[in-house]
Order: structure tokens, then C-alpha cells, then sequence
């Protein structure tokens, strides 16, 4: 299996920085629509880009792509897919489904129509009549959208942003996946300074350690495809030796999380140190109009409050107006702003040079760029 077609899902908004990331990882023949990206490698992309790939969702075995707009079409082309290729003979198959403007709309037959397409395609390889599914796991999943079927494998297992450092539960937490999305759109680099003064638990602060550090996000976690027989055992620590080697395990930042609830701060510590972060960021309680710094050229990079509860509208209102002040007061630096809240420039006072629609969960938001000047060239040493 030298050339495998893999697609890396994504948040949507966040396409163009999965293909970006992939890019950066070496990959070619990339191809950005609405929700996903498709891209080519070998064996070795399939952990390399479960470890590696900070905003995306999932990645998945590309199986194939075909006209489905009948039960019959549908069966006979799954059919016909290399599925013993990769489902050795105990593998548990499960089919999930979801179909959008298709005439093959109910999503329950589709998966069933597929379910014995694929059982169909393993008597026929291995000679017998049943399949115990006693095995590894490999979720298919049938995506119908204007009679196009693509059929897959998840070899992810967890939602990448599983990172496996967030163990404590906090209120209205931003994704990992979202949060490193925002980060990597804001260009910021590690020699510069990062702050959220409204971290909560701590996931943009962590994620900027992370990416500062070069550290990739799965290294701490599992993913289904480390179970699959037909993935070589080796490709999996040849990955995870190269991303150990590539971490700058001990590169100072100068990166900070502020909120005015007490309660959260002790958890963005824990989720630190279980990041292996604990050294990288200066955690404090302070309310966010305290912010200041004397050091030009910082990020902000926050997702505050939107007000979506009774009675919080003037206090989400009030803390856009500190934030705006903030800024004022700190008139190198670059803001990035994560709200769903449509008055927010009114009250932040000042106009975004970009905004950006993403979704946090199913909220629609919008990314706020408030794009400060770049740091000087540092001379080259003599």
C-alpha cells in the first residue's frame, strides 16, 4: 500500500489550515471542500497525521467514490472495494451513515445495504459464511451528499482533539482542535508573547505550548489504526520516534492564562502538567481589564463568554468593553477574539481587520483578527 487516498476531516472554517498543516507535514496532492481535506501518502502518513494534525477531526482511509443513486448501485460498487485489503478476518466492521440531497435519503438502509456489501466482499476472500467481529475495530462510514457515495475507515478511533491531557470537566469548554485552529491562524510565533485572559481550563494557553514546543498533539494518546494487523507495527514507532525527536521538549515561552474565576485556574495548572506543560505557562487569577504588559508585539488570543444565558448579556457586554480597552493600551500587540456574540465590535470599539466564520460545537462564531504590526527582524549574529 505505498499510495493510500486518506482524508483529514475538519472543523468547518478550518479547512484551509488542515491543508496547510499537511503541507507543512510533506503531503501532496491535496484537495480542500466544505468539512474535509483529501491528500496522498504511504503507510507512515497514516500515523504521522493522527499525531501530527492540530485542527483537524479525524482522519480516514479513503475506500472509494461513486454515483450511488440506487440501492443496487450502491451495493454492487461497495462491493467491489479492496475491503480485504485492510479488514483481516475477525475485524469488527460497524456502518454508520448520513446522506445530504441524495435520492438514497434513508440513512438505516444505506447502512445496511453497505453492511452486506462488505460481508459479501469478505466471503468471497477468506471462504467462509459468518464473521465473529471479535477483532480490531474499523468504523466505516457511508457519506451520500447529491448521489456521490464516499465510503471510509476511521483510523483516529477518538476525535483528534482527544489530546488526553483535559481529564477534569469545566463549563463551556473550547475543542482542542478549534483552539490550535485559532492559534495557527494567527500566525504566532513562539518568540513572542501569548496570552488568553479568559483561559477557563487552559486549552488555548496548552495548545500554544504545544505548537511553541513542536510537540505533536497525539503523542500522549492511542488511535484505532495502532490495532489494525495490516498496518506494519514498525510504521507506528518510526512515527512516534520521529515526533519525540522533533519536540523542543524544554524551549522557554513566555505564555500566560488570566481568568477572573478562581475556581478554573487550579485546573488549567492540572491539564499543564498533564500536557508535560507545567514549566511553559504562568497561570494566575486576575480579571481580564487587569491585563497588562509592558514587553510590544504579544498575541491575544481568547474566547470569552458569548452572553448566551439570561441575565449575562450585560456582564459578556462589559467584559468586551475591558477587552477593548486592553487592546487600546497595548497598541503593538495583535487580538484574536473567538465570539458568537454579533455586537461585539460595538462594544470591543474598534473594527476587526478580519473576521473569520467558525463554529464552536454548533454555535456559530466568529474569529475577530485585530492584526497588530510584526515584531522587527532580529540582525543576523556577526
Amino acid at each position: 500500500m505505498s499510495r493510500i487516498e486518506l482524508i483529514a476531516t475538519a472543523p468547518m472554517g478550518l479547512e484551509a489550515v488542515v491543508a496547510r498543516e499537511l503541507d507543512q507535514l510533506g503531503y501532496e496532492d491535496v484537495t480542500v471542500e466544505n468539512g474535509k481535506v483529501t491528500f496522498v501518502g504511504d503507510e507512515l502518513a497514516i500515523p504521522r497525521a493522527n499525531l501530527w494534525l492540530r485542527s483537524a477531526d479525524r482522519v480516514l482511509v479513503k475506500m472509494g467514490e461513486f454515483k450511488a443513486a440506487t440501492f443496487e448501485e450502491l451495493f454492487e460498487q461497495t462491493k467491489a472495494l479492496p475491503w480485504p485489503e485492510w479488514l483481516p478476518v475477525d475485524a469488527e466492521f460497524p456502518v454508520e451513515g448520513r446522506s445530504v440531497k441524495s435520492k438514497l435519503s434513508s440513512v438505516p438502509a444505506c447502512q445496511s445495504i453497505v453492511k452486506k456489501a462488505v460481508v459479501e466482499r469478505m466471503k468471497q476472500s477468506y471462504g467462509i459464511e459468518r464473521f465473529a467481529e471479535t477483532g480490531p475495530l474499523f468504523s466505516i462510514e457511508v457519506a451520500l451528499r447529491n448521489d456521490i457515495a464516499t465510503l471510509t475507515i476511521d483510523t483516529s478511533g477518538a476525535g483528534l482533539h482527544k489530546r488526553g491531557y483535559r481529564t477534569l470537566s469545566v463549563e463551556a469548554p473550547i475543542k482542542e482542535t478549534l483552539a490550535a485552529g485559532i492559534i495557527l491562524l494567527s500566525r504566532w510565533k513562539p518568540d513572542r508573547i501569548l496570552a488568553d485572559p479568559c483561559c477557563g481550563s487552559g486549552t488555548i494557553p496548552i495548545e500554544a505550548a504545544l505548537i511553541g514546543r513542536n510537540i505533536a498533539p497525539g503523542l500522549r494518546r492511542s488511535f484505532a489504526a495502532e490495532a489494525w494487523p495490516t498496518l506494519p507495527e514498525n510504521v507506528w514507532r518510526q512515527a512516534r520516534a520521529e515526533a519525540n525527536d522533533l519536540a523542543l521538549w524544554d524551549l522557554p515561552l513566555q505564555i500566560y492564562g488570566s481568568d477572573i474565576d478562581q475556581k478554573v485556574i487550579p485546573t488549567a495548572r492540572f491539564h499543564a502538567k498533564e500536557a508535560g506543560l507545567g514549566d511553559a505557562i504562568d497561570f494566575r487569577v486576575m480579571p481580564a481589564e487587569e491585563f497588562q504588559m509592558d514587553e510590544p508585539y504579544g498575541c491575544m488570543i481568547t474566547n470569552p463568554p458569548y452572553g448566551e444565558r439570561i441575565g449575562e448579556q450585560q456582564e459578556v457586554e462589559d467584559l468586551y468593553s475591558d477587552l477593548g480597552y486592553v487592546a487600546s493600551i497595548h497598541d503593538t500587540w495583535s487580538f484574536f477574539i473567538l465570539t458568537s456574540y454579533n455586537r461585539f465590535e460595538r462594544f470591543f470599539e474598534n473594527k476587526a481587520d478580519k473576521n473569520r466564520k467558525l463554529y464552536n460545537g454548533r454555535i456559530e462564531c466568529h474569529l475577530y483578527q485585530y492584526l497588530g504590526p510584526l515584531p522587527p527582524r532580529k540582525k543576523a549574529e556577526e
